[in-house]
This record gives C-alpha cells, sequence and structure tokens, in this order.
C-alpha cells in the first residue's frame, strides 16, 4: 500500500514552515520531500493535506480511559477516538481502574482490550501499589513482562516514604520510571479548589500548594537515594517548578510535565461555584500560572500532557463539593496551545511541537514522536488559518471542561496511525 500525503508544511528549526510530501508505504515512511507525485509512483491514496501543519503524532504520557470499571465515563474506544481528534497517536493511559491492573493477568486483559478496541497506539501504566492505596508493593518485574508502560498511583499519592523508596530502588533494578501524583493527604482537609482569595470569596475548602509541593519534595530526595527516573505529572505550584529547578540542577534524575488547563486558566478566570472548574491539580494563582510557563521555557518541566479525565455530565454539573475532580483535554489540547502561545508570542510553534512529540517520547524511550524515513507512520496535520468555535460534540463521551465556546486555531485535519487514516475532519 502507497500512500502520498501532499500539500503539507513542515516547522523548521528556525521556526519557518516549509512545503513538504510524505511518501508512506506500508505502514513505513519511506521518502520526506516534494512532487513524488510527479515521480511516475503509483500511489495506492493520495491525501490532501490543505496546506496544514505536517508534525510527528502527538504523544501524550498521561490520559485516561476509565475502562475497566467506569465505562460510563469513558471506554478505550471513545477516548482513544478522541486522542485521535486531537492528533494523539500515542498515549499512556492511568492505571485508577476497577480493577486496578495490579497483577500480570490484569495488566493483559487491559492490553487484550486495547488490541480489540484502540484506534491509536495505547500504552498502559501499572500501578506502583496493590489496588492503589495499600503499602504492599506490586511485582513490578512481571508487570513489565506483561507491558507495563512505568508505574504510578495517578490519583491519590503515595502517602508513606519508605513505600516510595523500596517502590523506586526496585523501579531503578527494572530500569523502569516512577511516575507520581504527588498530594500529601494529611494536608488536605477536603479542599476542592485552590487555596486563595478565590476560595474565600466562594466560600469553598481550599488545597495549599504545599499539599503538591511538600511531596515532590520529598520524592526528589528519595530519587537522588535511588537513581531512579521520577517524573512528576500535572505540576501546577511555582514552589513545585522551585523544587524541580533545584532538583535538575543537583544532578537527579527528575521530569515533569505540566496540563495545557494550568498554563492557561488561573483562579481569576473561576466564575463561581461551577464543577467543570473542579480538577486535581486545581487551577492555582496567577503567579503559579507564569511560574509553570517559565519553566517550561527554561527546561525545567519537560513536556506537555493533557491529564484527559472524563467524568459523566451528571457527576460535573454540581457543585464543586459534590462533583469529581478532572478535565478532558485531548481533543484540544494542541489547538488551545496553538491559540494561547504560539498566536501570542510566548512560545514558538516548533517548541510547542517538540513538548507534545519528541521531548515526551524521548524521555521514556518511546519509539515514536518523530518524522522520521523508516519510521513509523504516526502523521497529524492541523489547520493553523481557520478560526472555529470549541463545540460540546466531543468525541469522548463526556463534555468536562470550560473550554466550550472558545474560539481557537489548530484543529486536526487529519490523524494517520501507521500510515491509516484514524481521524478525518468531517469524516468520522
Amino acid at each position: 500500500m502507497k500512500t502520498l500525503l501532499k500539500n503539507g508544511r513542515m516547522i523548521s528549526h528556525n521556526n519557518e514552515m516549509t512545503p513538504v510530501d510524505i511518501w508512506i508505504e506500508d505502514g513505513i515512511i519511506k521518502a520526506i520531500g516534494k512532487d513524488f507525485e510527479q515521480s511516475g509512483v503509483g500511489f495506492d491514496k493520495i491525501i490532501d493535506a490543505q496546506n496544514g501543519l505536517v508534525t510527528p503524532g502527538l504523544v501524550d504520557v498521561h490520559v485516561h480511559f476509565r475502562e475497566p470499571g467506569f465505562e460510563y465515563k469513558e471506554t478505550i474506544q471513545t477516548g482513544s477516538r478522541s486522542a485521535a481528534k486531537g492528533g494523539f497517536t500515542t498515549v499512556c493511559a492511568m492505571p485508577n481502574l476497577n480493577p486496578v491492573p495490579d497483577t500480570k493477568e490484569k495488566l493483559s486483559d487491559i492490553y487484550r482490550r486495547i488490541q480489540q478496541d484502540a484506534v491509536v497506539k495505547v500504552l498502559q501504566y501499572a500501578p506502583i501499589t496493590m489496588d492503589l492505596r495499600s503499602d504492599v508493593l506490586t511485582d513490578q518485574q512481571a508487570l513489565k513482562e506483561a507491558g507495563a508502560f512505568a508505574f504510578t498511583n495517578d490519583g491519590v499519592g503515595v502517602q508513606t516514604a519508605g513505600v516510595m523508596y523500596q517502590a523506586m530502588k526496585e523501579a531503578a533494578a527494572n530500569n523502569m520510571a516512577i511516575v507520581a501524583h504527588t498530594e500529601d493527604e494529611s494536608l488536605l482537609f477536603g479542599g476542592v479548589m485552590h487555596k486563595g482569595a478565590v476560595s474565600e470569596k466562594l466560600g469553598l475548602p481550599g488545597i495549599m500548594s504545599a499539599t503538591e509541593s511538600s511531596q515532590i519534595a520529598r520524592d526528589v530526595l528519595l530519587a537522588k537515594e535511588t537513581g531512579v527516573h521520577y517524573h512528576v505529572c500535572h505540576v501546577s505550584t511555582k514552589e513545585s517548578v522551585a523544587v524541580i529547578r533545584e532538583a535538575k540542577k543537583a544532578g537527579i534524575r527528575v521530569t515533569a510535565e505540566v496540563c495545557p488547563h494550568h498554563l492557561i486558566l488561573s483562579e481569576n478566570d473561576i466564575p463561581g461555584d461551577i464543577g467543570n472548574y473542579k480538577m486535581n491539580p486545581p487551577i492555582r494563582a496567577n503567579e503559579d500560572r507564569q511560574a509553570l510557563i517559565d519553566g517550561l521555557l527554561d527546561g525545567t518541566i519537560d513536556c506537555i500532557a493533557t491529564d484527559h479525565a472524563p467524568h459523566s455530565r451528571e457527576e460535573k454539573n454540581q457543585s464543586m463539593l459534590k462533583a469529581p475532580f478532572g478535565i478532558i483535554g485531548s481533543e484540544i489540547a494542541f489547538e488551545l496551545m496553538y491559540t494561547e502561545f504560539v498566536e501570542t508570542g510566548i512560545f514558538t510553534l516548533e517548541q510547542v511541537v517538540n513538548w507534545m512529540t519528541v521531548v515526551p517520547a524521548r524521555l521514556f524511550n518511546l519509539d515514536c514522536g518523530t518524522l522520521a524515513i523508516g519510521s513509523a507512520a504516526d502523521i497529524a496535520v492541523f489547520d493553523l488559518d481557520e478560526t472555529v468555535t470549541i463545540a460540546d460534540d466531543f468525541a469522548s463521551k463526556s463534555n468536562n471542561t470550560p473550554f466550550i465556546g472558545k474560539e481557537v486555531k489548530g484543529q486536526t485535519l487529519y490523524t494517520l496511525v501507521n500510515g491509516n487514516v484514524v481521524w478525518h475532519k468531517g469524516g468520522n
């Protein structure tokens, strides 16, 4: 099967746009250049990129697909279609499921479901401890053999330092990463949003910044002791950025991600007690938001991840006191980043693309995130010209985002996985 993707544009290292065609053969990139159509090659399929931006398929190391156990929120099928609609071709799914994939058999069952239903490449996390909340470590070697991407208790922080230390030692021995949701539950005090002026105004219990940063401070010291690759999920506070920055200076093997909603929103954007503004970690103060932007620019924060966390409309359509934490992000992450930061000159297009492709793949040694001859034809094409309004027509089962109604550029035109079109604007 020979496919030609023509009339695209690629971003060059000097942030200029270069015309490009890509010759795909049997799911592999055979050539990158121009005018292949005139070469006499008989292509079986021709895709017109319509002058769109051609990038490697986006890579997201933090999504929640809710299957098994919570299929009313999302499934592997709908979650992977949501990822494809956003231009993602490789995603890494969290293990806060029911049952938790804490044994080889349970993890293998999820991969069976992925093989059957996913339209993009899905890598599955395994938990650090049995059933997420226990202090009993999982059998990391067995889970690695079953295909575990990395180890995390995302959704809850590992509360006991000794448990985290032992998990890090084991992960280091297995050459695997520990990926941490950092949250000291003893400091939560029932909080539902950032503790600050807005939580006081709304009369809602707040979540201190130290709830996150204090556990990162603990963990980076443990990472120093063990030599493990320690990756921090969804950084949200200026104190967390400072701790990670100093840890990197000290030569500790720590990496970190940030989510679009934490880069774009601050507590001042929360108009009231609305469930769609409830996420964990919460939207913080403006000075935290600026610290996250600065952290990306200086390399303290390594990459962008969505923390795509779907919930039912009924669950989110209530007070923050009752609504679950979480926001969807797969379908709108790139267009939000392009509109909010590239169009305004805060980030370059090359930076945003790298933070969403090359860097996350490199951090976890994944064979994706680049466009190269001989590599899998995992490709995204984005429209940088047309302004559209984010509508409540998601491929996800859920719509829990406060960005509905926002005008953006950067919609996905095509997403290809192994050379096959898995998303086409207007065709899905």
